[in-house]
């Protein structure tokens, strides 16, 4: 049976489109989990929910710094929100976690499908922190403390999610990239539900 989005087969939606379809599942299951741990129903549970934060956007941060994602997404490196993570651990006094390696190596070359799908989960998380940053507010937090990490861009988190999408949808792929792209978008969410299940109860 053929899977269907907007009245159209998923084969012939934006490549986007196609990646949302294929994690809608996980990616609900991620959302979720982190919910459902209370992740906002204190100060103390929302540090574990920034340090699970930490560790994902730290699997991804080389992905902006490589030149050929940077040719393709000219905002990349303005859009890595690692940066803003550390700085709101900062506000409350948590520890960078132990973990596993990160997923991504500075300096190493990067395949250009996995990049993608990985890429596509962590601004993908952008249009879902507009609920988080509700959240966090009422403990207290703020653009500027302790919730920076999920202050939306000056233009707007929906504009901003479309320009990426734009510019993902552009990049040629070949059929094996195009799989790889696949594959990588849902090990980005295996990864953060692995997180998730390591560090919220």
């Amino acid at each position: 049976m053929t899977v269907t989005t907007s009245d159209r087969p998923i084969e012939a939606q934006s490549r986007a489109k196609r990646l949302k379809a294929l994690t809608n599942a996980v990616h609900e299951g991620v959302d979720r989990s982190i919910m459902s741990a209370s992740s906002f129903a204190s100060i103390e549970r929302y540090k574990r929910f920034l340090a699970i934060q930490y560790l994902f956007h730290r699997d991804v941060a080389a992905l902006y710094a490589d030149p050929r994602l940077q040719a393709a997404f000219p905002d990349l490196v303005q859009r890595c929100r690692l940066p803003l993570v550390i700085a709101d651990m900062a506000d409350l006094g948590v520890s960078a976690p132990e973990g596993t390696a990160p997923a991504f190596v500075a300096g190493e070359p990067h395949d250009m499908g996995s990049a993608l799908g990985w890429l596509y989960v962590a601004e993908g998380s952008n249009m879902g922190a507009a609920v988080l940053r509700k959240e966090a507010q009422k403990l207290g937090l703020t653009d500027d403390v302790g919730a920076r990490h999920l202050a939306p861009a000056p233009e707007g988190p929906a504009p901003h999610w479309r320009a990426f999408t734009a510019a993902l949808d552009a990049v040629a792929l070949s059929e094996d990239e195009e799989k790889r792209a696949k594959e990588g978008a849902l090990e980005a969410f295996a990864r953060v539900q692995a997180h998730v299940d390591a560090r919220l109860d």
